[in-house]
């Protein structure tokens, strides 16, 4: 018996937790008692469904049963010590058994008060009164069940316990629900503080978010102009020599347009988008420095899908075309490769040019795939340049994972 018991009552604390946590698990439950029970918790606030959670989270199983044994020992000697004072005829048992009982509603309305505060509030005078039509109840029951002990003829002892009874649950209701209302009212106060709190919280992270936005719209602003820019002077500069290669860099460059008229108004593409458009600009980088550049791309198939910030590599590759490769009488090659270790993605764009030694500044268009990367991912993301160990310059971007559903 004692064992299907304490299965039922562990079941019934999980189902309690469950609930707290996830109020939309009550519908799933069946029809019963329990279901009744959880359905009041799942009516709380989430603040007080939190609050509940923690307590019923500290007090559970072996601790429950003893804070309740203590609270039992705790009343049991008060009763005790009421008799002591005042010796009740019918023995010890009778006093000890009315301030547990006093104990129980005290220990239930505390309860309703630190986990159900804004419904007594909302509801005070009912609900006290409620408070005060108990504890006059039990007072009275006590009181005439110790006549009726002492042999005294029921009628009698109702009218004999009738004055006693009324001055006791008085008396005993005003001590229990004046604490009662100081802590709910206490409480309630703590609740508005931790809602005005949280909601404060809330329109912080949604004006940093904005702000955050508006930042990299202005960066994505200064990017796309730049390297049109650049791209419409080497077009410039071929027409202006006559170059017969004029007519294949303008196909290339309106290849190179199309593929990033998409990505320019986009946060987020795939890698594949990114590849392209990075392909499409060094092809029509390849018909104005001719055999001075060399590029390779590798993006391998499992990493297609993967999301990144749009243009963020573009930017690299330009910068090592501008100060890299440009300023080289040789010129040199590109190199731009994607791999992923541990959930954590790297993208490197490696130029053989005349490495960081001649570069002058560090250059808006880095500055920009640091800021970027900080808005987008926070300390997760990172941008490192350095000198490669066989020459030129490796910028690698390292951020989390983003896979396209």
């Amino acid at each position: 018996m004692f064992h299907s018991l304490g299965r039922w009552y562990r079941d019934f604390e999980h189902e309690q937790l469950a609930v707290l946590e996830t109020p939309e698990l009550v519908q799933k439950m069946a029809p019963g008692f329990r279901r009744c029970w959880v359905a009041r918790l799942a009516k709380l606030s989430a603040i007080e469904r939190q609050q509940l959670h923690a307590f019923s989270m500290k007090y559970r199983g072996r601790v429950l049963l003893g804070a309740l044994l203590k609270w039992v020992l705790s009343f049991s000697l008060l009763g005790l010590v009421f008799h002591l004072l005042r010796p009740v005829a019918a023995g010890v048992h009778v006093p000890i058994l009315v301030a547990n009982a006093l104990g129980l509603v005290l220990l239930c309305a505390t309860i309703g008060a630190l986990f159900n505060y804004r419904e007594i509030l909302r509801t005070g005078l009912r609900r006290f009164g409620i408070y005060f039509g108990l504890s006059m109840g039990v007072a009275l029951m006590g009181v005439a069940a110790g006549a009726v002990l002492n042999g005294r003829p029921v009628w009698d002892a109702l009218q004999f316990a009738a004055f006693r009874g009324v001055v006791a649950g008085l008396a005993t209701g005003f001590l229990l629900t004046v604490p009662i209302a100081i802590v709910s009212v206490l409480r309630n106060q703590q609740y508005q503080l931790l809602t005005d709190k949280l909601q404060g919280e809330a329109e912080r992270a949604r004006l940093a978010k904005e702000l955050s936005e508006s930042r990299l719209h202005l960066l994505r602003a200064q990017i796309e102009p730049h390297f049109l820019f650049n791209t419409l002077g080497a077009v410039q500069q071929l027409a202006e020599q006559g170059a017969p290669r004029a007519a294949e860099l303008t196909a290339n460059l309106i290849a190179f347009l199309r593929a990033s008229l998409a990505e320019m108004r986009s946060e987020q593409v795939s890698l594949q988008a990114e590849f392209g458009l990075v392909e499409a600009y060094l092809q029509v980088m390849t018909v104005r420095l001719g055999e001075r550049l060399q590029f390779s791309l590798d993006l391998p198939a499992a990493l297609e899908a993967v999301e990144v910030p749009s243009m963020i590599l573009l930017t690299l590759v330009e910068n090592a075309i501008k100060h890299g490769i440009e300023p080289s009488l040789r010129g040199g090659a590109i190199a731009v490769t994607a791999r992923l270790d541990a959930a954590v993605l790297s993208l490197a764009v490696h130029d053989s040019g005349v490495g960081l030694a001649a570069i002058p500044g560090k250059g808006l268009g880095l500055d920009n795939v640091r800021t970027r990367l900080h808005l987008a991912y926070g300390s997760a993301a990172s941008l490192a340049v350095d000198d490669a160990e066989e020459g030129g310059v490796a910028a690698v971007i390292t951020l989390p994972v983003q896979q396209k559903d």
